[in-house]
């Protein structure tokens, strides 16, 4: 897709502030009176995508959340690097080059131009087409309403990945605090973290828990450790499906497998702190419980605006 169509260019629409409409109203509201037809064009390009490769789904909920850990919901994870600042969040340690998804981005932007052109901001889109993502993954279970009215930021520095985003290895302490310092709650973190039962990683993020630690409680099952270490061991730094049970669903597998000891990274199987135990233990017995509160942690995670 041309570059222009990116966050970086004059053609995105409402830049942090934007005072154009000059009428109180609020955003969101004006976009969708300007632009009827811009949630059904984002869920078309996302349509498109996920038909062809649902990995593109699960690259397409984190990046909306990478989106909003830094600097808010603002886009500034699509700004490409230039002279004047080599270095912007998407070429961060945690972005590059694993977040995935620019390109259905781009293409709804090209068409929501060609519609109803500086109307709809970068921003909502990245947050409708997470929404969307999260349909059709979840095979039409969890739909929700996703508001609008976001703007468009110009600031973007790779080194404020490492600060906002939680890394894979932190324990229950320091993801507590971290969705705490974006206005989310303990059991916000819980609930956005079933989002692991979809999307892939690089061995990396993992290797440290490979092989598995017979005195570690929480370490990761030996059958599924073993597996894992003879593949990552091939060489380079190989990609490995998240959720091994139902790698295509957005579903609450996730914490089944918190639970059977069969996630990846440090951070899922901190949920067997006992601060969030309970909460695991709920999402993943009572049917319908998790994918309700994930329509509310999504909607509460993209209003975060620092």
């Amino acid at each position: 897709m041309p570059s222009e169509l990116r966050l970086s260019q004059p053609i995105a629409a409402h830049p942090k502030p934007d005072t154009s409409y000059g009428t109180g109203a609020h955003p969101g509201l004006l976009q969708l009176f300007l632009c009827p037809n811009a949630e059904a064009i984002v869920k078309e390009a996302v349509r498109n995508a996920t038909d062809n490769n649902r990995g593109i789904g699960a690259g397409l909920i984190r990046l909306f959340f990478h989106d909003c850990f830094v600097r808010g919901c603002d886009a500034s994870v699509l700004l490409d690097a230039t002279t004047a600042n080599p270095e912007p969040e998407k070429l961060g340690i945690p972005n590059f080059p694993s977040l995935r998804g620019f390109e259905v981005i781009d293409a709804a932007k090209a068409k929501l131009e060609k519609e109803c052109g500086g109307i709809v901001s970068c921003a909502d889109i990245v947050a409708f087409a997470g929404r969307d993502a999260t349909f059709f993954l979840s095979n039409g279970v969890v739909d929700f309403k996703m508001p609008a009215g976001r703007y468009d930021g110009r600031v973007s520095f790779a080194n404020e990945t490492l600060r906002d985003l939680p890394p894979p290895f932190a324990n229950v302490t320091v993801l507590e605090a971290m969705f705490k310092a974006k206005g989310l709650d303990l059991d916000d973190m819980v609930t956005l973290s079933g989002a692991h039962t979809v999307g892939i990683s690089h061995c990396s993020s993992f290797a440290d828990r490979l092989p598995a630690d017979p005195s570690d409680p929480t370490s990761m099952e030996p059958a599924l450790a073993s597996s894992l270490q003879q593949r990552c061991s091939r060489g380079g730094d190989p990609v490995v499906v998240q959720d091994v049970v139902t790698p295509r669903d957005l579903d609450r597998q996730y914490y089944q497998n918190v639970l059977d000891r069969k996630v990846l990274f440090k951070s899922d199987a901190a949920l067997l702190s006992p601060q969030t135990l309970k909460a695991v233990e709920h999402n993943a017995k009572n049917p319908g419980k998790w994918e309700r509160k994930f329509k509310d942690a999504m909607v509460k995670m993209g209003a975060t605006s620092r």
